[in-house]
This record gives C-alpha cells, structure tokens and sequence, in this order.
C-alpha cells in the first residue's frame, strides 16, 4: 500500500506529468524537424497537426494572449489523456518530446504556449524548448517540473497574478521535490525552497471571477509536502460559463475536456494562477507589456458555469 502510494504521489508532479521514457519515431516524414533537433521525437500525426495548428490566426489583425490560448487549446479538445509522454530522468538522457496525439495536464500547457508564439515549425520547436527547459538547455534537471517553474525558475514565462485577483490569498512556504518522509519524489532533482500563493476555494467567488482573464493558467493547489499544484488547465470564458479546460486524468473523461469551472474549483483545496507574458522568449516583456497584464475590472462579470 505504500508503494502505492509513492506512486500515485509521483505521478502528480509537473500537474499530473510523471516522466517515464516514450517511444520515438522514426517515420522519415518527421526528419526535416529532427534536423533541426538532433534530440526531437514526433510522430507523423503530430507533424500533420502541428502544420495545421500554426495556420491559425485569429479573427482580426491584433489578437491578444487569452483569445490566441482559446482558438489553439480548442483544437486538442477530445484528445486523449496519456501519461509518461517524456523522456529523460537524473540518469537517461533528455529528449525533446513533441506528441499530440495524447496528453497530461503540464504537457498540454507547454505546447499551447508554444504554440501561441510561433509561427513556423523551426519556431514552435526552439519556443518548446525554451518552455519546457530552464535557459532552453535539453536536461532532466533544467526541466520545469513544477507549474510554479513558469513564474519563479530561470526566465519567467508567466506572471503569478494569484494575489492580485481581489481575494485573501494564502502563502505556504514549500519544498518543492521532498516529501513528508525526507525523501524525494523525483531521485536527483535538487529540492526547490518555494513560496506558494493560493486563494482557497471558499474564497473564489464572483470577485474573483470577474478579475480572471481568458487564457490565464490555473493550477489546483494541493497542502501536500513537496507539491505545488496537483493539476493544472486554462480557465476560458464560453457562451455556456467559464471553463477549466484540462486534460483530465479522470477515469470518467481521461480526455481534454471543459469543465465547468465553478463546480470544478468548489472540490479543490484551492488554485493558482499564471498570467502569460507577452514575449518572444528572447527577453522578458517590456514595462509597459507587464502593465496591461496587470488584472481590471471588465465591464460585466461573467456567472458561475
């Protein structure tokens, strides 16, 4: 039962990401990328899609980070919840992973974002890179395991806008990687001393509602020693209620799928929230980038899905 245990905790790390080996194509219609990265695996379908996926644009000329998150995350609704998508540990040899064709939680956000800032195939893979590794160096340790990595590791990729959003946030200081017992979940990852900042979900009401953006990142808080987040999706505004949309490891759903967002949150210990930046991944954004990033009153609230 313990070992049970070990392993189900593991498996909440990096938003429901555990890290075991995947395969790696050899499908010669992916070899113009894997010029490109020596170390990039893909397989056919994902190459097709990721075509596809990078012929989006929006509506009109000057879409913003939310209504780009929106258009791109809808596209993998339905795709299928896959675990152990990820390669590499403190003794195997990182690869750089890119597959479609199933997702968890974490990987899921990362290609999103990437997705969002690019827009060819050279692009989409070095904007990967950049988000899923600290510095853009292709290494288990430099690996963003922990959703706070996307605001506190290396270059900041979001901002964390939790205690800014009109509530009474809670911080807990962690220690990210190390259980309860002194171990560690993930063997040769050095332990991460960590601020959290969460609002509690009786506190998440229609204030708080209202302050949230199309687009921003959330993830479920959990009071578990070594542990950010247990789960992780993008909150989206619909003509039906806000959403969670996630891809949800739920033996009922185990697919990408919106969730009603306040019905979602009422059963959690409580949520974080990642506000993305307006950046090119060359340098942090500007002042006045941050600036309107910072959270405003809309001109109506929206009810609880």
């Amino acid at each position: 039962m313990h070992k049970t245990a070990t392993l189900l905790l593991a498996s909440l790390l990096s938003g429901c990401a555990s890290q075991a080996p995947a395969q790696q194509s050899a499908d010669p219609r992916v070899s113009t990328l894997e010029q490109q990265h020596t170390r990039v695996a893909m397989d056919p379908l994902t190459a097709d899609k990721l075509r596809a996926l990078l012929e989006i644009k929006p509506p009109q000329q000057a879409a913003d980070i939310g209504q780009m998150n929106d258009l791109i995350s809808r596209e993998f609704l339905h795709t299928p919840y896959a675990p152990n998508k990820l390669q590499g540990s403190a003794t195997q040899a990182e690869k750089l992973v890119v597959d479609f064709r199933g997702l968890d939680c974490f990987t899921y956000l990362d290609y999103v974002e990437a997705l969002r800032q690019s827009h060819d195939e050279a692009g989409f893979i070095n904007n990967l890179v950049q988000i899923r590794y600290v510095n853009g160096d292709i290494n288990f340790l430099n690996r963003r395991h922990f959703f706070s990595d996307w605001a506190q590791a290396g270059q900041p990729l979001a901002d964390d806008v939790t205690a800014l959003l009109g509530a009474d946030a809670v911080t807990v200081a962690k220690h990210l990687n190390q259980k309860a017992d002194g171990g560690h979940y993930l063997s040769g990852l050095p332990v991460a001393e960590r601020d959290i900042t969460y609002i509690p979900s009786a506190r998440i009401d229609q204030h708080v509602l209202s302050h949230l953006r199309t687009g921003d990142y959330i993830g479920i808080y959990t009071p578990l020693s070594g542990l950010d987040v247990t789960h992780t999706g993008l909150f989206i505004r619909t003509a039906r209620g806000p959403v969670l949309r996630n891809a949800s490891s739920k033996q009922n759903q185990r697919v990408v799928i919106d969730s009603p967002f306040m019905e979602y949150v009422r059963d959690v210990p409580g949520i974080v929230v990642l506000r993305a930046r307006q950046t090119d991944l060359s340098g942090d954004a500007s002042a006045s980038e941050r600036s309107a990033q910072a959270p405003q009153h809309p001109s109506h609230s929206q009810a609880p899905g």
